[in-house]
């Protein structure tokens, strides 16, 4: 292994306790001996449930030497409820210890400047390696495998059960639904999210009819893993974003028949094609499914994109976005999103609840009808949310997963971690609140005169009569409990850290092999450094007058089995995008260093 100055790990602290343990305490103490994976995740966050799952593998292998733990360092005010992160643990099957730290006590600890970031703590209780956002299980493996060797060799291992308890499960109909449709007869088809299953209802929302699938993750005909988004199709079908798996299926109700019509059950990454066959193109985390302009418009919150599914050519393609996430408007191809979670089509506009920018925005075609265009009626962008009724441009909301398409021309918004039901009228700019106390409202169905809301977190559907007048609740704004990162006026040095995995190198045959992209909002922060190039370090200049903003980067490297006895190497893809809230003062610091893979020897 690589020499370097030996840092021992802190303490795990965390106001919110320790969830998965049986009630016990974990220090690190207690672990001296394994190793200990620490996974700074936040559930929200899209690219920490696919770590989630990057993870299972290795922890199911190794479980007798490794200890992974979850470190919950929530981003929303509502993530800091302890409530919502046992509800987060069950509901994403986490079967690992996890350390509510609703303070970020722990992430300002070890210096974390992202989610998800995982770190390595070796047997003896020292800092090993730091890896930020996805692709880094073979890298992981690597690791585990060389410090098994190493202090197997030492006498420093100890092998033997972890930590995990499991908690006592529940028994209710539904557990944690994610979205509904209703079908020709009058009778909900829920996607019961926790279970992999859907679950026909009565017309009354609570009478169970039929279950369909499995219940075990799977992608085989009888399976699902995760589902969420629902559509009715025109020929009475229902096409299902099976999230978990990246695909899309298509669930005949009548026959029960379920098949694949899109994705491969590989999750996407950069490099990968974008357009193409529909079941020979990796998808990533689709999150919700709308039938509009003859097309199945796909949410795909993975890669904060919008997607089509043609079922007349079998194939996909990009709509919207660029694989940034942000918010910003314009032509299609140049729109940044944040992983849209929410589709509802409504005559000429598509409206889309963008989650982790606290928006609801549309499609439309543009003037010209020669393509389309991203317009945003409420959000400002991935810092600023909460709850403030009024104005299109001063109203907020905190993490929608939902919009529902109104008869009068509004739109009704599943306001997820406000626990409330939403209006935004376009004719009036205003926005409303409809109904508060709901328990995570993550989508909503119209029926008659009435809205049946799916209620999460109390694992059932609501029924609501819409109301003429709006509730009036008291306003409240919030803006992230990170840290701004004080940085020095005039040139800073950005550098993402990255080290390929022991065994591997840069992968340099068909050019570079990295990429960093930088931009800022506002824009006027940058005066110089902002745009693409493949070198991981860059000089950047901050502009005079601008003294508060938000820096980002966005960096993928792929790495590839460095053994010319190796005819076909296995190449590996890490990225991570970054959001930093920065604050220009005189003795601020001249660099900012983003560990992608590795250790920061320049710290």
């Amino acid at each position: 292994m690589a020499s370097h100055a030996r840092v021992r790990a802190p303490e795990l602290i965390g106001k919110g306790g320790w969830l998965n343990t049986g009630g016990n305490e974990l220090t690190l103490s207690d672990l001296r001996g394994r190793i200990v994976i620490l996974d700074f995740w936040t559930f929200c966050c899209v690219n920490c449930l696919h770590v989630l799952d990057e993870l299972r593998e290795l922890e199911e292998r190794h479980r007798d030497t490794v200890v992974i733990i979850g470190v919950h360092s929530p981003k929303f005010v509502h993530e800091a409820e302890h409530q919502a992160v046992v509800d987060a643990v069950e509901r994403y099957g986490v079967e690992h210890p996890v350390l509510d730290d609703p303070e970020l006590a722990t992430w300002k600890q070890y210096a974390v400047r992202a989610w998800p970031t995982l770190v390595v703590i070796d047997p003896e209780g020292y800092v090993v390696a730091q890896h930020a956002g996805e692709g880094h299980a073979h890298a992981l493996e690597k690791l585990v495998e060389e410090l098994t060797d190493e202090h197997g060799a030492k006498g420093t291992l100890r092998r033997g059960d972890g930590p995990y308890v499991p908690p006592e499960p529940v028994a209710t109909d539904l557990r944690f639904p994610g979205k509904a449709v209703r079908l020709p007869g009058g009778s909900f088809l829920v996607s019961d999210t926790t279970r992999h299953q859907l679950v026909e209802l009565a017309a009354d929302g609570e009478q169970v009819l039929r279950r369909i699938g499995t219940g075990e993750r799977g992608l085989d005909a009888g399976s699902f893993n995760e589902p969420q988004g629902l559509a009715l199709l025109p020929d009475g079908k229902v096409a299902v974003a099976d999230t978990v798996n990246h695909a899309i299926r298509v669930l005949d109700p009548e026959s029960g028949a379920l098949e694949t019509v899109a994705g491969t059950g590989r999750q996407w990454w950069q490099g990968s094609p974008t357009s193409g066959p529909a079941r020979e193109v990796d998808l990533s985390s689709p999150w919700d499914v709308a039938w509009w302009q003859d097309r199945l418009w796909i949410a795909m919150a993975g890669v904060h994109q919008l997607w089509t599914y043609d079922p007349a050519t079998g194939t996909v393609q990009v709509a919207a976005g660029t694989t940034n996430e942000g918010l910003v408007d314009g032509p299609a191809a140049e729109a940044w999103f944040a992983q849209p979670s929410g589709l509802a089509a409504a005559g000429d506009r598509l409206w889309i609840a963008d989650s982790e920018t606290s928006a609801v925005r549309w499609v439309q075609r543009t003037d010209a009808g020669d393509g389309y265009e991203i317009r945003t009626a409420v959000g400002t962008g991935l810092f600023d949310f909460g709850h403030r009724d009024g104005a299109a441009d001063q109203a907020l909301l905190q993490h929608p997963l939902g919009v529902t398409a109104l008869p009068d021309g509004s739109v009704a918004i599943a306001d997820t971690y406000n626990h409330a039901l939403r209006r935004f009228d376009p004719a009036s700019g205003e926005v409303t609140t409809l109904a508060t106390d709901l328990r995570e409202p993550s989508a909503a169905v119209l029926v008659d005169d009435d809205i049946v809301v799916v209620e999460s977190a109390r694992h059932r559907l609501t029924r609501l009569r819409l109301p003429e007048e709006a509730v009036r609740v008291e306003s409240v704004a919030h803006r992230t409990q990170r840290a701004a990162t004080e940085v020095a006026p005039g040139r800073l040095r950005l550098d993402v850290v990255f080290q390929a995995p022991a065994g591997q190198k840069l992968d340099t045959r068909y050019g570079p092999s990295t990429r960093l992209l930088v931009s800022a909002t506002p824009p006027e922060l940058l005066a110089d450094g902002a745009g693409p190039d493949s070198d991981l370090g860059r000089d950047l200049v901050l502009a005079g007058g601008v003294t508060e903003g938000v820096l980002h980067v966005s960096a993928m490297a792929a790495s590839c089995d460095d053994d010319p006895a190796i005819e076909y190497p296995a190449c590996h893809v890490h990225q991570q995008d970054w959001g930093v809230p920065v604050r220009v003062v005189d003795g601020g610091a001249p660099r900012l260093a983003l560990v992608l893979a590795g250790l920061d020897e320049g710290a």
